[in-house]
């Protein structure tokens, strides 16, 4: 049992590592070496680090812990993908997927305990929310998975070689604790990263956003799903707070300064709700000007849902509108949807244990 005023090392991004050695009188690089041991070689034992000295090593087993989450179940699909249900300490779950490809390995991240965004065709949002995650509890995750897919052995047969911010949750509104765990992840005394390989994926906080663009080089997906305010405020129910012009005026600006850069849009696929030629060509225009690539996502039912997928023919005809018109379009496959671990689908078993009044003050410091 850690002691309650142990430091979780993996609250701790590169710099916080430096500076909590620095206060304990050692010199900062101490931070990096223990770094390489946890996310380079999976040790969590400070007896096992030996190039710490034996009192160092000594001091940290009374000041310091590594503490994961709990896997409480690990689930394989029959395409590949695996999902983790992870408990946290406060007893609360969440949910990781791990989706593999011919030529990549994607690791899907949540970011909270459930989501308060509501989202009206979500899966995620009907669970409710209830707090942020740690920087511990989100890299904790990624650390998990490596070691459960064996990326610590000297042979790892297979690596993460990509992290998406696109689990429960909405990351930009736990960007004290999502920017540390970003570090840690492109960082090359720790997982190491490019920069092309971490993605967050938003619904669109805009002053967040911006910050965003300022502190942090990860790349940008956008969850758009509307090609007009009064459907997306239908569909996304933040866009009251930050509607589409001042959304795409901040996707503009992320990109201002990133000659490469291209931002994701992330769009579901909605049987007669917003797949027609029509809204094919709002698109069009409203990403004018916006280096971008756009994500087709079929939608994934889910019992009580309002919704039905698009037919494909349906899909392939506005892909082909967005092709011709010169965008990078792409239908995402479903995967892992015999686990429930598809885009929308992660419930995470949230156990909600906040009072409504505190829930709804929650809700109007985030503006919604």
């Amino acid at each position: 049992m850690n002691a309650p005023d142990t430091t979780n090392l993996l609250d701790l991004g590169p710099d916080g590592l430096k500076a909590f050695f620095t206060e304990l009188g050692e010199a900062a690089f101490r931070g990096t070496q223990v770094m390489k041991w946890v996310y380079q070689q999976g040790v969590t034992d400070f007896a096992a680090m030996s190039n710490l000295g034996k009192a160092l090593r000594q001091r940290l087993g009374e000041v310091a812990t590594i503490r994961l989450p709990e896997v409480v179940f690990d689930q394989s699909a029959s395409d590949g993908t695996r999902k983790w249900l992870l408990r946290l300490a406060d007893g609360n779950c969440i949910e990781t997927v791990y989706i593999p490809e011919d030529n990549r390995a994607t690791l899907c991240v949540s970011s909270q305990v459930g989501c308060i965004l509501n989202c009206a065709f979500c899966s995620t949002a009907r669970q409710g929310f209830n707090r942020n995650l740690s920087c511990g509890e989100i890299i904790g995750q990624v650390w998990l998975a490596a070691r459960l897919l064996g990326q610590f052995e000297p042979q790892a047969p297979r690596r993460i070689s990509n992290i998406v911010l696109m689990g429960m949750g909405e990351p930009l509104l736990n960007l004290d604790n999502v920017l540390p765990a970003l570090e840690l992840m492109m960082d090359d005394n720790a997982f190491g990263l490019s920069k092309r390989r971490v993605t967050l994926s938003t619904a669109g906080v805009v002053p967040a956003l911006d910050q965003l663009r300022q502190r942090s080089p990860v790349s940008l997906a956008v969850s758009l799903h509307a090609t007009d305010d009064a459907l997306r405020d239908r569909l996304v129910p933040l866009n009251r707070k930050y509607p589409l012009r001042e959304l795409l005026a901040a996707c503009r600006r992320y990109t201002d300064d990133k000659p490469r850069a291209r931002i994701t849009f992330e769009y579901v696929m909605l049987d007669g709700v917003n797949d027609s030629p029509a809204h094919a060509r709002q698109l069009i225009r409203l990403l004018q000007g916006i280096p971008s690539k756009i994500n087709l996502i079929p939608f994934n039912p889910f019992p009580g849902s309002e919704f039905r997928s698009s037919p494909a023919e349906r899909v392939l005809a506005f892909q082909n509108l967005l092709i011709k018109a010169g965008f990078t379009t792409l239908t995402r496959k479903t995967r892992g949807d015999d686990i429930d671990a598809a885009c929308g689908q992660l419930a995470g078993r949230v156990q909600d244990r906040t009072s409504r009044r505190l829930r709804l003050q929650r809700q109007a410091a985030a503006g919604l």
